[in-house]
This record gives C-alpha cells, sequence and structure tokens, in this order.
C-alpha cells in the first residue's frame, strides 16, 4: 500500500482538472465563443462531481466505522467546499469579462432590464405562445414533500410574492430548459448590428405578473435562482425477483429523490428566502451551500450559439478520410489487406458506422457482436444492427445498462433491439461492460473469418467529433478469437478464458500492466535503457502508483498524460524523481488510453479501454489490445511525442496542484491538437 502522504486526494486532483477547464474560459488566445462555453463544460463537469464524488465522500463521512476515517472524510469535505467556494468566484468574475468581450463584439447577453419596449412586448408574446404552457408555479405552503419535488439538473426559480396586504409567500418554477432552447434570439432593431440574446430565465422574471394572472391578487414579485444536487448513487433493491432492467428503472426514479449533496443559489437571495428554501429541502451540515451568480445550470452555455463573425468561435478542423479504407470497394477488403488505426476526432467515424451498416448486407456475414456503453440518441449504429436481424444475420449486442447518467438512454435502446430480435445482453451484476468491441464473422471460401474492432472510445456518432479515441480494426484471428472469448466472458462470466493477446479487466489487466512495469525494472537494474510512457484519464489506484514509484527508484524514466485525477505526486526525492506528468486540456476532449513500454528496444504499444483507476481494474469489463503493425506503432508513439512537446496547452501537474502551464522555452510553440491533425494529414491518412 502506497504512503498517503505520496498521494493527492483523488477529489482534490479533479477540483484542479475543471480549473484546467475554467483556464480555457479565461485564455484569451481561445476565440470568445469556445471561452463561453467552457464556462458550460466547466459547469456540466461540476454537477457531475457534486452527484459522484462528493455524495460519496458524504457518505463515508455520515456512514464510517472508524472515527478516523469520518474525520478525514469531514475534513475532506471542507477542503472541496473551500476550493469550489474559490473556483466560483473565478467563474463569476469569467463570466462578466466574457459578456464584456462579447459585447464589443456586437453580442449582448440581456436581462429583463434593459429590455426596449419594442423587444418586450415580442417577448411577451413569446412567452404566452411558447413557454407558458411549461410553467407550473409550485407554492411551497402547499407542497406536500416539497423535498422530493424538486429535480436534479434543472434550475429553479424561488420567487417571493408580496401581496399589497403585506402578506409574503414563496412559489418555485422550474425553468424547462429541458424543452425549451436557454437562449433566445431577439428581433434585429434599428441598428442591424446588434446582436441581442436572452436567457430563459430572464423572459420568465419578465413575464411572471403574467404568469401569476388569476392566480394572486395583485402584488409584486422578486425571483432568485437556485438548483439542487443530487447523490446519483442508486439505492438498488438485490431481491432475485427482479430484473436488472426493472431495477435500474427502480433506480432512476430514485435519483430524482435521492439526497441533496449541494444548494446553488443566487447570491442576492434575502437571507430569509435561503433560510426557508434550505430548511424545507433539509440540507444537512454535510452538505455544500454555494453562492453564486443570477444563473445556474451554465451546462446549457456548452451549447451558446455561434453567431457573428466566424473568428468568434474556433475553426472547424475538417475529419480526415482513411486511405486505407478508400482504396478496397468494401471494408472488409480493407482490414483483410492490412490492420487499421482511425483516431477521432481527426478521422471521419464514418468508417466505422460503415463496417457495421456493411456487415449487415453483406449475404457472407454469418454474426455480428458489439458492446454499448453510451450511443447517440439518434443512432445509425443501432439502425444497421436492426437491419442486420431483418437480413437474417445472427446479432448480439450487450448493453451497459449503469453507464452512468446513460441509463435511461441504454433502457430504452435494450427494449428497442430486443423488440426487433437482436439478442441483448446485460452486463454482469457485479461488473461494468465498458469494453468498446465489435466482432463480425464472415464466411468466405467456406471459412469463417473473424474481423475485429477494439477502440479506446464508445460507438457515439456525436462524441466522435470532440473527444480523442482510436479506433483499431484487424483480421489478426488470434486476437479477434480472444475478442470473441470476452464477448463469452460476459454472457458467461463463470469462465475465465485465458488470454495470450488482449489485456482483460478484471482477470488480468492488474497482473499484466504489473509485469510490463516490472520488466522496465529489471532492464533499469541491468543498467539498460528502460521508459515508461501512459496516457489516461485519471490514475488512482495505489499499487499502481507503488509500482511506477518503484520504477522510478529503479531509474525507469516514466512520462505521464493524465487528462483528469492524477493522485502520483511527480517529482518527490527519492520516491518519484524520474516521473514527470502532464495535462492537456484543449479543444478536443482528451479520452485516448495509451501503453508504451520501451521492453528493451522491442517497443510494446497498448491501446485500452481503461483506465488507471481500481474500478477499470477490478470491477469492469475492459480490453487492452497490443498494436503489432510497425507502422501503427511508430504513429501512436509519434502522436504521443507530439502530445509531450505541447507548449500551448499543457499543464505540469505536482504536488501542489497549481495548473502551471509548461513552459515553451526557447522550444517551437507547438499545440498538440493542431500539430497531430498536420501530422495526420501529411500521413496521407
Amino acid at each position: 500500500m502506497t504512503n498517503k502522504k505520496y498521494l493527492i486526494e483523488k477529489e482534490l486532483s479533479w477540483l484542479a482538472f475543471n480549473e484546467r477547464v475554467l483556464q480555457e474560459a479565461a485564455d484569451k488566445t481561445v476565440p470568445i465563443i469556445d471561452r463561453t462555453r467552457f464556462l458550460g463544460i466547466f459547469s456540466n463537469n461540476l454537477d457531475e462531481f457534486f452527484r459522484v464524488r462528493v455524495a460519496e465522500v458524504k457518505r463515508r463521512a455520515i456512514i464510517h466505522t472508524q472515527e478516523s476515517e469520518a474525520r478525514d472524510a469531514k475534513n475532506l469535505l471542507k477542503q472541496i467546499q473551500a476550493k469550489s467556494l474559490a473556483l466560483q468566484t473565478q467563474f463569476d468574475q469569467l463570466y462578466s469579462e466574457i459578456l464584456y468581450v462579447l459585447a464589443r463584439r456586437n453580442i449582448f447577453v440581456i436581462n429583463e432590464d434593459q429590455l426596449s419596449e419594442e423587444q418586450g412586448v415580442w417577448l411577451l408574446k413569446y412567452f404566452q405562445d411558447n413557454i407558458r404552457p411549461y410553467l407550473v408555479p409550485i407554492f411551497t405552503h402547499t407542497a406536500n414533500n416539497f423535498a422530493g419535488v424538486l429535480k436534479d439538473k434543472l434550475t429553479y426559480l424561488g420567487i417571493e410574492v408580496s401581496s399589497e396586504n403585506g402578506e409574503r409567500q414563496y412559489a418555485t418554477l422550474e425553468i424547462p430548459s429541458d424543452e425549451i432552447p436557454r437562449f433566445v434570439r431577439l428581433p434585429k432593431q434599428k441598428d442591424g448590428r446588434r446582436k441581442s440574446l436572452i436567457l430563459l430565465d430572464n423572459i420568465i422574471r419578465y413575464c411572471l405578473q403574467d404568469l401569476f394572472q388569476g392566480l394572486v391578487g395583485s402584488a409584486t414579485y422578486r425571483a432568485y435562482a437556485f438548483k439542487i444536487t443530487r447523490d446519483a448513487e442508486f439505492n438498488l433493491s438485490d431481491e432475485i425477483d427482479e430484473s436488472l432492467l426493472e431495477l435500474m428503472s427502480e433506480g432512476l426514479k430514485q435519483r430524482l429523490t435521492s439526497a441533496p449533496v449541494r444548494f446553488a443559489y443566487d447570491r442576492e437571495m434575502p437571507e430569509s428566502m435561503l433560510q426557508f428554501f434550505t430548511q424545507r429541502l433539509k440540507i444537512s451540515a454535510y452538505d455544500s451551500i454555494i453562492p453564486g451568480g443570477r444563473y445556474h445550470n451554465f451546462k446549457d452555455f456548452m451549447a451558446f450559439p455561434a453567431i457573428g463573425h466566424k473568428y468568434l468561435a474556433n475553426k472547424k478542423l475538417p475529419a480526415l478520410n482513411c486511405a486505407d479504407f478508400d482504396r478496397h470497394s468494401n471494408p472488409f477488403d480493407a482490414v483483410r489487406a492490412k490492420d487499421i488505426l482511425l483516431y477521432y476526432p481527426y478521422h471521419k467515424f464514418r468508417y466505422f458506422t460503415e463496417f457495421v451498416r456493411f456487415a449487415a448486407c453483406d449475404p457472407k456475414v454469418q454474426r455480428i457482436k458489439l458492446s454499448i456503453y453510451r450511443v447517440a440518441s439518434q443512432s445509425t449504429l443501432v439502425n444497421s444492427l436492426i437491419e442486420a436481424t431483418n437480413n437474417q444475420k445472427d446479432v448480439t449486442v450487450v448493453i451497459e445498462l449503469r453507464a452512468r447518467f446513460d441509463e435511461a438512454a441504454n433502457i430504452e435502446w435494450a427494449k428497442t433491439l430486443t423488440e426487433a430480435g437482436v439478442k441483448v445482453i446485460f452486463s454482469v451484476p457485479s461488473l461494468k461492460v465498458h469494453s468498446k468491441l465489435c466482432l463480425v464473422e464472415r464466411l468466405e471460401q467456406g471459412k469463417l473469418i473473424r474481423y475485429a474492432h477494439i477502440g479506446t472510445g464508445n460507438f457515439h456518432e456525436k462524441t466522435a467529433r470532440v473527444y480523442t479515441d482510436y479506433s483499431f480494426f484487424t483480421a489478426n484471428q488470434e486476437i479477434a478469437r480472444e475478442a470473441d472469448l470476452v464477448f463469452d466472458m460476459i454472457a458467461r462470466p463463470y469462465k475465465h478464458p485465458k488470454f495470450k493477446h488482449l489485456i482483460v479487466s478484471p482477470h488480468d489487466t492488474r497482473k499484466s500492466l504489473g509485469k510490463l512495469i516490472h520488466n522496465e525494472i529489471r532492464f533499469a537494474k541491468q543498467g539498460k535503457k528502460a521508459e515508461i510512457f501512459l496516457k489516461a484519464n485519471s490514475i488512482s489506484d495505489e499499487t499502481v502508483i507503488g509500482q511506477l514509484y518503484e520504477a522510478s527508484q529503479a531509474g525507469v524514466k516514466v512520462r505521464l498524460i493524465v487528462r483528469g485525477i492524477c493522485c502520483l505526486v511527480p517529482g518527490i526525492k527519492g520516491i518519484s524523481d524520474n516521473i514527470k506528468a502532464i495535462s492537456i486540456v484543449d479543444r478536443f476532449l482528451e479520452h485516448a488510453r495509451v501503453m508504451v513500454f520501451l521492453n528493451n528496444g522491442e517497443k510494446r504499444v497498448i491501446i485500452s479501454s481503461a483506465d488507471l483507476m481500481p474500478r477499470n481494474l477490478d470491477a469492469r469489463v475492459e480490453v487492452g489490445c497490443p498494436i503489432y503493425d510497425p507502422d501503427l506503432k511508430k504513429r501512436i508513439s509519434d502522436i504521443m511525442e507530439i502530445q509531450w512537446k505541447d507548449a500551448c496547452k499543457a499543464r505540469t501537474l505536482d504536488k501542489n496542484l497549481n495548473n502551471r502551464y509548461v513552459p515553451r522555452g526557447n522550444r517551437k510553440k507547438i499545440r498538440s491538437q493542431i500539430a497531430i491533425h498536420d501530422y495526420l494529414k501529411g500521413l496521407g491518412s
């Protein structure tokens, strides 16, 4: 077990990651529309952080076996609260700055007090026609189980209704941003250059008199935004007579009314109103009470409209074609000719959807197997699978019902596929299936030939445009047979197949990774050059961190590229002197997982669906795949080196969580995500 003083708390490391996102909103070299969207990304991230990670710490503080555990958890909650408040202050300041910059570009985000008379008339009609049908005020003094009525993920207006006779009452109003766009563009005025947007919240504020007309007598209204964040964990029954599908549906219902962990509110809210709501919502001493600005659920700013000149938003990098696929008449001829590697979003995702679509209608194809963790709401991939059953193919789909925050969508996909005749397998109750596998079996000249896809990211058309992920296609029959064994292992979890090529959790990833690290330690002790180069979303597993510390002490050069949580502390004298770590946050979300081991000159390159966290190593079905093709090994290594040389968007990870940009010195100014696009384009893709 690694000494705790050589580890960073994962929650604090995660907050440091989200601070890097906020740095992008602050970066004046980032186009202003994208800076605005980074505010939305920051807010969305923070919501999930409280739902999942803070909720778990709160449970540790309340339900504990030792007093020291509770004390540590309570202390961590205080640190989280302090850092969250500091980030909220930065966020509010940045929002004001961004509004000013937008205004200088003739884009105005106005409130209800800044409307012209003409705009007010137009807006009232818009409200009556488009918004009012969705609004049902809840008077808090009459509401039963008020805390249970309010939903997670939504913003509410707390409304103070003051009658002429001095009577005061409170009401709440859900802002229906899941039904109506959060931003409404107002008609042009005489000055045609001015582009005005108003938030849905402010439209409602402007029209409160109209909304309450007939409900109360003559009154004045004051409205203040707030929202609650609830514990996202399930409290599922283990009763054997309930199907997993029924359990998941029940768990989703429970999430709507589970315990709150954060109450965020407009700091202008009167103290009496604040006390009223926190009492009625049963906010405890363990919960975070976060004062903020006038608006909440900034996640909607992720979709801030691209209006104005084109230079106000990042110029799109055109997705590249893949010559290895394009030179063949069908995807199976292409993959049979050589292993193919795509790197999203630099390459077009359509090559994978075409791989499945062609399989669905190819008379030679006998079976298709695929694992789903997250897919798009409108998925051409799922449509192809359904068409494959219509063409008498044997189609098996593994659906992970517990893909956090995608559970409801996956339940619906499971029903849709089952009704279409697809064989649907749900994951093992104790394991999430997080692997990214697709297998096609094709009858060629009387022989059954398998084609496999193994990737680092989800089969999701939308996220493939913004997540960096590897997508590997092979007709290597040994690898493809082992991919089939993974599907068999999921269907029959009592089986523990042996793998020669693939690295599969939960059975052998930990062991295989430890062996690869200790090989480098052995080479270093023999006086040979030894290097480990890892890229992951998160590194928090204490055993793996301890092994990397051991490698550093043996003289192994260790480099890490970690987007999010990094509990490992680089640069500790005598412990991790030979470890350096960076994090890259830029326009694309770094999502690929890669392991590179020098291996005494016979480099081992592995792509994986697994992060270096206990859950990925021990409690999920994950698949890592070695890359054998020399050209593809070099391509991945080159891309890793480009990222390591990033002198624009890379931050150094250290024990103090300072998030300092990697110093450029006299090096060439490299922005890795742009440089990688140029590199792949230069290869002819």
